[in-house]
């Protein structure tokens, strides 16, 4: 094998490892929360598990959000989506808020714990302990932003139903209406206006504009709080 090759491969699952497991155990959380709030759709179904083959979607786990790093730096991914049936919940509109923050509340969760894991592979000291380091830093970062977009206040993402569930009526009502056009919407936001910005000489990418900035606060935070210094990734 090449050293070209072995370099790409190397790169390939630096990134891909932390991606995957982010993406499908924030599904993962989606889904046991339900269950523990009263809605067994998902549990019945074998999707209340951590293990990642059973959520990876292969277009939208792996290589959609591999080439986004790749090739932007922002991550955007999706696993197989876990059924809730919201009618279940014992008291919908509260664990409506429960379950939708549970996923991007694992995100936080995994991040904090990746810098933690930086104390037991310091960098330098082997060829394993430099990939494990890597991977980790990779996690912070992919977990950091993957929780940051998904709490932006728009259905269907999980910051969407999180404000449904909080706002009072009839705002509450019109957020929700939202959700038919959200995914349209996100896309836009994502692809074309930063498209259409480059065409202009104008930055318009909206979404960079709000997460870059906070995603850089809170790993820098994290990485503090955990005692690997106060600069950002």
């Amino acid at each position: 094998m090449s050293s070209d090759i072995a370099d790409y491969l190397h790169a390939i699952a630096v990134i891909a490892i932390p991606i995957i497991l982010a993406i499908t155990l924030h599904e993962a959380a989606h889904g046991w929360v339900a269950w523990k709030c009263g809605d067994d759709t998902a549990y019945r179904l074998g999707r209340v598990t951590f293990n990642p083959l059973r959520h990876i979607d292969p277009f939208g786990t792996v290589l959609l959000p591999a080439l986004l790093y790749i090739t932007t730096g922002f991550v955007f991914g999706y696993a197989k989506p876990v059924p809730v049936n919201f009618r279940r919940l014992r008291n919908p509109r509260r664990d409506m808020v429960l379950v939708a923050a549970a996923g991007p509340g694992i995100n936080f969760a995994i991040a904090f714990l990746s810098a933690l894991a930086l104390h037991l592979v310091p960098e330098g000291s082997s060829a394993p302990a430099d990939f494990a380091h890597q991977m980790l830093l990779v996690s912070i970062i992919a977990n950091v932003i993957l929780a940051l977009f998904n709490m932006l206040p728009l259905p269907p993402l999980d910051g969407g139903r999180v404000a449904v569930g909080l706002l009072p009526y009839p705002l509450s009502l019109y957020l929700a209406r939202l959700e038919r056009y959200g995914m349209f919407i996100l896309l836009a936001a994502i692809f074309l206006l930063p498209w259409l910005g480059r065409q202009i000489g104008m930055d318009l990418d909206i979404i960079g504009w709000i997460l870059h900035p906070l995603a850089g606060y809170v790993e820098g935070l994290i990485l503090s709080v955990t005692g690997n210094g106060t600069g950002g990734l």
